[in-house]
């Protein structure tokens, strides 16, 4: 049945059939915070995933920004406020996210930077030094860690958990070592590692040659803080590990990201607990064969819409694959078509938010009276609305099968469920020929989020149905 056929009845068909034709209802309202079970592992059976302590399939997406573990302001343009932790917390949770990445800079400050100079702070050193480092304020002592930097460290990561949300802590950043990109400058002159800016007497030489392996002290140094960083958090239950930034993508800096990934492994394998390694897009030397075939448990490549053979988790992210200026050029609805054809490919999806930042690079954010720009909502609210219908479906055995729809873009365990995605919206054929009996059958409205429940859809063969509203759509069939 569809609005045509209800539109016929007589008032007392429509009230008995009311609950079978039509319901319309949000994807999903805020729920009750809970805290985030774990250590993740990957699934498996289905390695597209992770599982969490309780065994089921866990779909990760959220908002990051770059402020959320260290406090950085702009020398000459306005600054975003000071990260109110709990108030960030409860923006992912409006927008159904359950993670993060927690950015990391490695620089106290990036002189000449695009934006002006950029100083970053709490740094993980302690600053004891009588002599001034190239910031003006005093040198760093590589032997003693800054205690409070950790304590902020794991606090944010214990609050996330107690909403329900995974905290993937960067170690190092690309940027923090040369000036590139939308962001530019010489950070190398505000790192711990100059010569200039420690009392130490270490020299790595320059910016990029610290994510290598060529000088043993450097390593030894890096290490040390890993080592640490992995005690403060070690005995958390939602904690990711990614290893870096966008590093260069050369050769010896690829060696150096396996080095600490599998430097991580081996340190927590003799520890309570032990926790998903991740590898992101290199750039701008990267390619994407380095993250397959690394030892990360989960990548972020950069490319759109990936295909991949599911052998590990993909966190697609656009930071590193739909930069903002294409996502601004793009629109809103091509915006939510990148989130919900990710998903019916298996994906999952993060997006490089700019929150309450006004001046990162013109014309990207509008933050007004302490409020996020609405403008990115439509992309926030898919990547929620994916993670609805995650939470709805078996993770553990879904897998892509754009095979069985003629949209392209299906997830399914064939014969049980199917989530179809039709980004032009219209009529869609799906091949149900495995499935017995009937299917409960319910269309989403992508761009509302609302839901219309209509009859059921028999199996045995490949049926055509219609979206009951025009734009691109969700059909969501499944088995009792």
């Amino acid at each position: 049945m569809n609005f045509r056929t209800l539109g016929k009845m007589t008032m007392r068909e429509k009230m008995t059939n009311w609950a079978a034709i039509l319901m319309m209802l949000s994807v999903w309202t805020v729920p009750v915070a809970t805290p985030a079970t774990g250590p993740l592992r990957v699934n498996t059976l289905n390695p597209r995933y992770f599982t969490d302590g309780s065994g089921r399939g866990i779909l990760l997406t959220g908002s990051h920004t770059w402020g959320n573990l260290q406090d950085y302001t702009y020398a000459m343009l306005p600054s975003p406020p000071t990260m109110d932790f709990s108030t960030y917390l409860s923006f992912l949770r409006r927008h159904n996210h359950n993670f993060f990445r927690l950015w990391v800079w490695e620089s106290s400050f990036n002189p000449n930077a695009k934006q002006g100079t950029i100083y970053y702070d709490p740094m993980p050193y302690q600053r004891p030094g009588s002599d001034l480092a190239l910031d003006g304020k005093p040198k760093f002592d590589l032997t003693l860690f800054n205690q409070a930097y950790f304590d902020r460290l794991r606090s944010r990561v214990i609050a996330a958990r107690d909403n329900d949300i995974y905290a993937s802590i960067m170690l190092f950043n690309g940027f923090s070592i040369e000036g590139k990109g939308n962001v530019g400058g010489d950070p190398w002159q505000g790192h711990p590692f100059n010569p200039k800016n420690n009392i130490n007497g270490l020299d790595a030489g320059n910016g990029r040659a610290i994510h290598t392996l060529s000088n043993p002290s450097v390593t030894a140094y890096q290490e040390a803080y890993v080592r640490h960083v992995v005690d403060t958090v070690n005995d958390l239950d939602n904690v990711l590990y990614e290893i870096s930034n966008e590093d260069s993508g050369s050769p010896v800096d690829t060696a150096w990201q396996i080095h600490m990934i599998r430097f991580i492994k081996s340190y927590e394998a003799g520890k309570a607990k032990q926790h998903p390694v991740g590898m992101t897009q290199q750039w701008p030397e990267g390619n994407e064969s380095s993250l397959l075939t690394s030892p990360a448990d989960w990548i972020s490549p950069g490319t759109k819409v990936p295909t991949t053979d599911g052998h590990k988790v993909l966190l697609n992210d656009t930071d590193h694959s739909y930069f903002w200026t294409g996502l601004k050029a793009d629109g809103l609805a091509a915006q939510r078509v990148w989130v919900w054809e990710n998903f019916a490919r298996g994906n999952q999806c993060l997006f490089m938010d700019p929150y309450l930042d006004p001046s990162h690079d013109p014309g990207r954010n509008n933050p007004v009276g302490g409020r996020t720009d609405p403008y990115w909502d439509t992309l926030r609210d898919a990547m929620g609305r994916t993670r609805a219908y995650a939470e709805r479906m078996n993770l553990l055995i879904t897998v892509p099968h754009d095979e069985l729809a003629s949209s392209g873009f299906c997830l399914a365990d064939p014969g049980t469920e199917y989530l179809v995605y039709l980004p032009q919206g219209g009529e869609v054929t799906v091949d149900l020929s495995t499935a017995s009996g009937t299917l409960n059958t319910e269309w989403m409205r992508p761009s509302e989020g609302t839901t219309i429940r209509v009859e059921l859809t028999a199996g045995g063969s490949w049926r055509t149905l219609k979206a009951p509203f025009h734009g691109d759509a969700v059909l969501y069939l499944w088995s009792e």
